[in-house]
């Protein structure tokens, strides 16, 4: 009984999938290794898996060499008869020289700008230069200017808020004097701290508790104060005479 066709399409079996790619790969470098020794044939084979790794056979001592055959074959011989890689390079030290030069330029204008090697500059490159710091010197100013600026808006905002919170504070203080001036006071009689209302009329003189001894206007008997004050001993008699 014959062997059934093998219907192509992608094995699922992760592992099945990785045992067919590694006997159908050695049995294609095989191949390709056979061609080349029976029928003189310039053979080069190249696989990657799916990860990415590389697998390849080349009959002859390059693989470039050959990969520079078959472009010359299809896309026709280069302008320049240099290879592949030595093109790369070409390119790459053209590019390298590039960068070179326009890092040297740049050193160059920075020393220029900071006022050094300034002798092999000409009249029109120094010019140049001058109106450059020109405009470099106009920008900075401007730049310093609008910053001064930025900081003297923030602090005349900053004084704004603190004269609104002391007028704040101001009004919280004297509502608080007067909330203690009513509970000192209920009446809302203005009567200081030691001070008593005036009072009026006659209440306000009191009689001494002496007797003056001196009276004008007002003759009292001197024998009823000689007896009232006692004996005297200079024999003086107390009282105005006549």
């Amino acid at each position: 009984m014959g062997r059934g066709r093998v219907e192509l399409k992608r094995i699922e079996n992760k592992i099945n999938r990785q045992v067919t790619f590694a006997k159908r790969r050695n049995g294609l470098l095989k191949k390709a290794y056979e061609l080349s020794v029976l029928c003189d044939a310039e053979v080069a084979l190249i696989i990657f898996s799916n990860r990415g790794k590389l697998y390849e056979f080349c009959s002859s001592s390059s693989m470039l060499k050959t990969l520079e055959r078959y472009q010359k074959c299809n896309y026709g011989a280069p302008e320049t008869n240099v290879s592949t890689r030595e093109a790369l390079e070409l390119s790459s030290q053209q590019e390298y020289l590039k960068l070179k030069a326009r890092y040297e330029a740049l050193q160059r204008s920075q020393r220029n700008l900071l006022g050094e090697d300034l002798g092999p500059l000409s009249t029109k490159e120094l010019e140049s230069l001058e109106r450059q710091l020109d405009v470099s010197l106009k920008q900075i100013r401007s730049t310093r200017t609008q910053y001064m600026l930025d900081q003297l808006t923030d602090l005349q905002r900053k004084g704004h808020m603190l004269n609104e919170a002391n007028k704040t504070l101001k009004q919280r203080l004297l509502e608080g004097t007067q909330v203690n001036q009513l509970q000192w006071n209920p009446n809302g009689q203005d009567v200081g701290f030691g001070r008593q209302p005036a009072q009026h009329g006659d209440a306000f003189f009191h009689p001494l508790d002496c007797e003056p001894t001196l009276q004008i206007g007002y003759q009292q008997d001197p024998i009823t104060v000689a007896a009232a004050a006692g004996p005297s001993v200079n024999a003086y008699m107390p009282g105005w005479l006549p």
